[in-house]
């Protein structure tokens, strides 16, 4: 059976670092959902305001499709925050959901030049678990957390091994709560507030 491995999460959690490393351990073929959407012509925009590419998710579940159907390799990895709801439900063996924590993550964001409405953006998705919480939607019984905060990415490639052998429990749900988090540490305001004021 050919094994489909989805790596998703917010921005900058070190889902392309990690794709990347998995990829190469498990001779994969790789695809980051950004670049495939730009070489296939499945985009059907610009949001200017998020200063991203609008994906034609329709075209993109069809490429996936034929893509990982007709992969020779005997795994593919697809990585982009997206992947799960744009690879079909039924493909799928296993969905990686990395998690980080906000004042990590805004560390991330900044070292890579996020605009403040984007940062804020990305870290209220990423407190209010958005991700994970498609992921849930869109690929029942498949989905594992993984929390990446102060992990090198050796770390996270061998947690991923020992879910994919068994020797690991596929952890989902109550693996972090950075609301809480935020809220005992009185940083709420400071993490997470309307985006749209900044606009």
């Amino acid at each position: 059976m050919k094994q489909v491995i989805l790596i998703t999460g917010t921005p900058c959690v070190g889902k392309t670092t990690l794709a990347r490393r998995l990829a190469q351990r498990l001779e994969a073929v790789y695809v980051n959902l950004t670049d495939y959407a730009k070489q296939n012509s499945l985009t059907c925009g610009y949001d200017l305001k998020r200063d991203t590419v609008i994906v034609d998710e329709v075209k993109m579940r069809q490429a996936l499709t034929v893509t990982i159907n007709e992969s020779v390799c005997s795994s593919v990895i697809v990585d982009g925050h997206f992947a799960a709801s744009v690879v079909p439900d039924g493909l799928p063996t296993h969905v990686f959901v990395l998690r980080r924590n906000p004042v990590e993550l805004k560390e991330y964001m900044q070292r890579e030049g996020f605009s403040e409405a984007k940062m804020f953006e990305n870290l209220s998705a990423e407190i209010l678990d958005v991700c994970l919480v498609e992921a849930l939607q869109t690929q029942t019984g498949k989905v594992c957390e993984l929390d990446a905060t102060g992990k090198t990415v050796e770390q996270l490639v061998e947690q991923v091994f020992s879910v994919l052998l068994g020797e690991q429990a596929c952890v989902c749900g109550g693996v972090v709560d950075w609301l809480e988090f935020l809220e005992r540490e009185g940083l709420t305001d400071k993490y997470l507030f309307n985006v749209n004021s900044l606009s």
